[in-house]
């Protein structure tokens, strides 16, 4: 079906021809994980000719054995500044560029490779006189090797940002500890056959789907920023290349799709990159090329998609570069200083809508216009909120989430002696089970239940060597998402936290002693 001729024709091979060892003339292979560390250490080595300044970086290993490495491109800095500061020296904003999160989707790392070579010494190189970029080819070794969509323990990396279960997903957030991003760019591919003809009768036309942060309590300038700086520029410039371009979306893995004729965008919960790097106050960007199922299949188009997406993205944030600076600062602030007033989103939805679908009609190759209901996680209506407090108690027994949420670079305070904080508590109610509907697996725990819970006033004794985590920081946003009980990826629900009575909301600002962890 996808090689009829009225739909090849719909996908043209670009003038543009890239150099990787998974795009060489007569490859029948993707470029392995032993080629991709070669690359990267050519570019390397050849940055000292280049005046730019380029080292491999180790992020982690894969639960394999694998290295998971990163390529630092910038000027300005020496090795000194980038293993202590991470690039704060050259006061110039840090683009971070992800891919292959999913095995089964080989053209990003192609693409990653080319971006970066460009950067070093191609068309993008100016580029590095208004930002630095960190580059990661591939987030999933042990899955590219092997072929597959999951990390080697059967997880969804791009479904573990937030509780960090795989070495994959730490590697990652080590990076954004580290290197702190303004903007961070997650690419993949998107099923090019899928459910569509079953419901349809018809297949994707887009070259891309494209979009940005979408989950509860993701700052308004954030989002803005990502519209206007980002996404229309991007628009231009798919355009000028010939590809077509649309929002993210996905159909449910099953029921009457065909009769519903129902479409979601991505999703709303904080658990994928591009959520949870929304919650860090970056602008945080997806990209999918149309290529998952394809194999091999128009991969030199699937690659020129992610270049030309990613050259676009580049270019907004040099252009913007000194805007990005001030709305992190911004945003920081803002963030923090909501803490103890006001109210704070637990759950969101989407909001229901209608959209029209431009798809392939396979026998013909024209285009097909579809309306359809349309999920749409642009608009969120809330499902539960609840007053902000000043900061969240946990029990001394909880050093699992303490520990990942130091990992996602949260400031937590040690108790160092015994003491009372007026709080509230959280008293189990019935637990529903949770369901995702943007996703082609569920979030990674098949027995996860999100529980109900009800408040409840009271006075917490806080013993010396519990912890204390504030919401007067920057990443209070992404607090909440982990430690509300009922928010839809929580800590609770998932085991990282032990019982609902080992977590309170503290509702004022505490008057104990107590020590930063570092």
């Amino acid at each position: 079906m996808l090689q009829l001729p009225a739909v090849q024709a719909r996908f043209p091979a670009p003038s543009a021809v890239y150099a990787t060892p998974g795009l060489a003339p007569g490859a029948t292979r993707y470029t392995s994980n032993r080629e991709v560390a070669e690359f990267l250490r050519e570019l390397e080595g050849a940055s000292a000719a280049s005046g730019t300044f380029a080292t491999v970086v180790a992020a982690g290993t894969s639960q394999r054995g694998e290295p998971i490495e990163a390529l630092v491109l910038a000027r300005g800095v020496g090795m000194a500044d980038v293993t202590t500061t991470g690039l704060a020296a050259n006061r110039r904003p840090t683009v971070l560029l992800i891919g292959q999160q999913h095995g089964d989707e080989p053209a990003p790392a192609e693409a990653l490779l080319v971006v970066a070579r460009q950067l070093l010494s191609g068309p993008l190189s100016r580029l590095l006189d208004r930002i630095n970029v960190v580059v990661l080819p591939r987030a999933n070794p042990d899955a590219a090797q092997a072929g597959q969509r999951l990390t080697a323990n059967g997880i969804d990396a791009n479904r573990d940002h937030l509780l960090l279960r795989t070495s994959e997903a730490r590697a990652q957030a080590r990076l954004i500890e580290h290197f702190d991003p303004v903007v961070i760019v997650d690419a993949h591919e998107y099923p090019a056959l899928g459910r569509w003809l079953e419901a349809f009768g018809a297949l994707p036309r887009a070259d891309a789907l494209f979009q940005f942060a979408t989950t509860a309590n993701v700052d308004p300038f954030i989002t803005r920023a990502a519209e206007e700086w980002f996404r229309q520029p991007l628009i231009a410039s798919m355009l000028l290349e010939g590809l077509a371009l649309d929002w993210y979306h996905t159909l449910p893995d099953e029921g009457p799709v065909g009769a519903e004729r129902q479409v979601a965008m991505g999703g709303t919960r904080a658990d994928s990159a591009r959520n949870v790097q929304g919650l860090r106050n970056a602008v945080s960007l997806l990209i999918e090329s149309r290529g998952r199922g394809l194999g091999p299949l128009h991969l030199e188009r699937r690659v020129h998609t992610h270049v030309t997406a990613l050259a676009s993205i580049l270019a907004s944030a040099a252009n913007r570069a000194d805007e990005l600076v001030k709305l992190r600062a911004l945003v920081d602030q803002r963030v923090a200083g909501l803490a103890c007033r006001g109210e704070v989103l637990i759950d969101a939805a989407p909001t229901p809508s209608e959209y029209e679908l431009t798809l392939i009609n396979p026998a013909t190759g024209a285009d097909k216009k579809v309306a359809v209901g349309w999920d749409s996680a642009l608009a969120l209506t809330p499902l539960k909120t609840r007053r902000r407090p000043c900061g969240y108690w946990l029990d001394d027994r909880e050093e699992t989430a303490a520990e990942r949420l130091r990992a996602l670079g949260v400031q937590i305070l040690r108790v160092d002696e015994a003491g009372e904080l007026r709080a509230e508590g959280y008293r189990d109610a019935p637990r529903e089970p949770g369901r995702r509907v943007d996703a082609v697996l569920a979030i990674g725990s098949a027995g996860a239940n999100m529980p109900s819970v009800q408040t409840v006033r009271a006075l917490v004794d806080a013993p010396a060597g519990s912890y204390y985590i504030s919401l007067e920081q920057p990443l209070a946003n992404l607090v909440v998402a982990a430690l509300e009980p009922d928010s839809p990826v929580s800590f609770v629900t998932h085991g990282l936290i032990s019982s609902l009575a080992s977590v309170a909301r503290v509702l004022g600002r505490p008057e104990l002693r107590m020590s930063p962890i570092p």
